[in-house]
């Protein structure tokens, strides 16, 4: 699972506008037209899965619009600025930390589940429910687990399931 793949998913669940997008990337830090954000909604062709026969059509419409590929560091934006969107703006204490940077290589679905946990106040008892309305059966050592810091003796890395399955149990829960 890609980051534009990411964000068309959580567009969805979230039930979220292009301006609401636009909005929350300016959170973020950074400045999008509605038009780039469409571009940044659109799967690339490593995403879609198609027989052969469909292979014209999607030719077609990838040629229509170009669209654009959704760096680390985009979707970061994307998801700090949802934070502030959802929570309002908090001010830095002193002495205060700098947040981890999330790497160009990193694997995001960590990154993803940590801040979604922040964005919607989400407990842990909350993700697990939400797993499991998505079919995912999860113990609360192994969603702890997902959401260490990296470089801990316990992390452990998040595969595109977990990541997929838990934006699949936002959709079920926050559309119906």
């Amino acid at each position: 699972m890609d980051n534009n793949d990411i964000l068309i998913r959580l567009r969805y669940a979230l039930n979220l506008r292009d301006t609401e997008m636009v909005k929350i990337f300016k959170f973020g830090g950074v400045e999008l037209t509605e038009e780039t954000v469409r571009k940044l909604l659109i799967k690339s062709k490593e995403t879609f899965r198609y027989n052969d026969d469909e292979v014209g059509d999607h030719d077609e419409t990838e040629n229509k619009e170009e669209n654009i590929k959704c760096k680390n560091s985009t979707l970061e934006s994307f998801l700090d600025g949802f934070i502030i969107f959802k929570r309002g703006k908090q001010e830095a204490k002193p002495g205060q930390p700098e947040r981890p940077v999330l790497k160009n290589n990193e694997n995001p679905n960590n990154f993803l589940l940590k801040k979604l946990k922040s964005a919607l106040t989400l407990t842990s008892e909350d993700m697990i429910d939400i797993l499991n309305e998505a079919g995912v059966t999860i113990t609360k050592g192994e969603l702890s687990a997902l959401i260490r810091k990296e470089g801990h003796k316990n992390y452990k890395e998040c595969g595109d399931k977990y990541a997929r399955n838990f934006l699949k149990g936002i959709a079920l829960k926050y559309r119906g």
